[in-house]
């Protein structure tokens, strides 16, 4: 075979045109996929080996030069061309150039249809793992964070407007608990990946004696049950990609906290300069852009995720060149995610709170609620107690005074009943130790939660290692 002719080279008179081929070559960015290529063809020559199809002195052979262009790649020695179109050409090119003809017996019982869907298995089984463990470290981080600043009040909010005084430590583990759920999908996703088509063939199978099973083994995974679904199926890429776009919009939820809590407005944290950028043209700024940027970045893995359900949407059963376009945006998504939770840990722990102006936040009308339920606890009906805690709240408004100031008369004045309310209920630190449903902000209901998480994190780190 030389320099410009292709695997299927023998069916055509003429070589393809170069713009065709610019077109048509996957090898500028499969290149990532050569250690799986490698890693497949291994398992698969030794295969070959052990069901007679060569013989063990040609699959020790072909394994041999497989470990020797492993190797080049490793030392970043290994040369590619657009010519060879793809990794696999590539490889088997300069396996050949290594060991010679028997180089041509490598692809004996497989198709470039179940060698490539291999590669994709292998690499998304991988990142899901890497992933995995990048998220364990941010975990790991919101709890160190959680614990070190537990007695800290700061208001919780909807409608981005102030609701009831909560811990930063039961904010902080609500992030935990979502990143918990993302931690199950890229486990799911890994599950998912970890099938081998080897032996699949094109689509039909082969009518060589191979022996799925065997590769499978070899490659730590399970065999696929039907050889057409088997080359045909990108659910397991699809899985990575949701479980990156979810996560993505977790850390984009957190992002934009953390780009309000920063600003002049909030003043709740300040980040360390070590994550932070200023600006070209006002020397008093300091910018949350690592945050900015984790928010930024979801709509581009959701992008991920849509082009490849796009992709697949339309196609029968089968390999069309339409899956080549599946890698792109499944390296994309692998790798913005691995760079968000590369700075996260780091970016979290060296932030510094301002607990005074966080706990002056929680205060004011955010305790209404905390009269409200003093009231039903009373037995005065829910709604009785809204509305009398609300005209409260009115009142207060026309006198320019808080809850925390509101004089003893107008309480009474609000309801008999709020007469009888101890005063420390009307402060932020009241307010979140008065809870007393599982769960909730409490300081008892943390800590619970807080050990839970260290539990969580140490059994699932001690599965992971071993």
């Amino acid at each position: 075979m030389t320099e410009r002719e292709h695997l299927w080279s023998g069916r055509f008179g003429s070589s393809p045109a170069e713009a065709f081929e610019r077109l048509n070559a996957s090898i500028p960015f499969d290149v990532r996929l050569a250690p799986y290529d490698i890693r497949g063809s291994m398992a698969h020559a030794r295969m070959l080996g052990e069901t007679g199809i060569v013989t063990p002195e040609e699959s020790r052979e072909l394994v041999r030069g497989l470990e020797a262009v492993l190797a080049e790649l490793e030392a970043k020695g290994f040369s590619w061309t657009l010519a060879d179109e793809d990794v696999h050409t590539a490889v088997e090119r300069r396996l050949r150039e290594l060991i010679g003809d028997v180089a041509l017996k490598l692809h004996t019982g497989r198709s470039r249809n179940d060698q490539v869907a291999l590669d994709l298995h292998l690499f998304a089984r991988d990142a899901a793992e890497e992933i995995r463990d990048g998220l364990l470290a941010a975990m790991r981080a919101l709890v160190e964070v959680a614990e070190a600043h537990r007695d800290l009040v700061l208001p919780g909010y909807t409608h981005l407007q102030r609701a009831q005084p909560i811990l930063l430590s039961h904010h902080l583990l609500a992030h935990f608990e979502a990143y918990r759920r993302d931690l199950r999908r890229f486990e799911a996703a890994r599950s998912a990946a970890n099938v081998s088509p080897l032996g699949a063939a094109a689509l039909g199978g082969t009518p060589h004696p191979v022996d799925p099973a065997f590769t499978a083994a070899d490659l730590e995974m399970e065999p696929f049950a039907n050889s057409l679904d088997a080359v045909s199926d990108r659910d397991f890429a699809l899985d990575l990609l949701y479980a990156c776009s979810v996560l993505g919009i977790h850390l984009s939820r957190m992002g934009e906290e953390w780009v309000l809590w920063t600003s002049s407005e909030f003043g709740f944290a300040v980040l360390d300069d070590a994550y932070s950028s200023g600006s070209s043209i006002m020397p008093q700024k300091k910018n949350p852009d690592a945050y900015e940027l984790m928010r930024g970045k979801a709509g581009r893995l959701i992008g991920d995720l849509n082009a490849l359900l796009i992709t697949l949407k339309g196609l029968p059963s089968g390999y069309s060149k339409d899956l080549q376009e599946d890698k792109e945006p499944l390296f994309d998504a692998v790798d913005t995610v691995l760079a968000m939770l590369a700075v996260l840990p780091e970016m979290l722990r060296t932030a510094r709170f301002d607990g005074r102006r966080m706990a002056d936040a929680a205060g004011g009308f955010a305790l209404a609620t905390e009269l409200a339920d003093f009231l039903a606890m009373r037995g005065v009906p829910f709604r009785e107690a809204h509305h009398a805690v609300g005209r409260l709240v009115r009142r207060c408004e026309k006198l320019g005074i808080s809850l925390e100031e509101v004089p003893d008369e107008e309480l009474a004045a609000a309801h008999p009943a709020l007469a009888e309310l101890p005063r420390e209920r009307l402060t932020p630190e009241g307010s979140v130790t008065n809870k007393r449903s599982d769960g909730s902000t409490s300081p008892a209901s943390v800590a619970a939660q807080l050990r839970r998480a260290h539990e969580f994190l140490d059994r699932t780190e001690r599965r992971t290692e071993g």
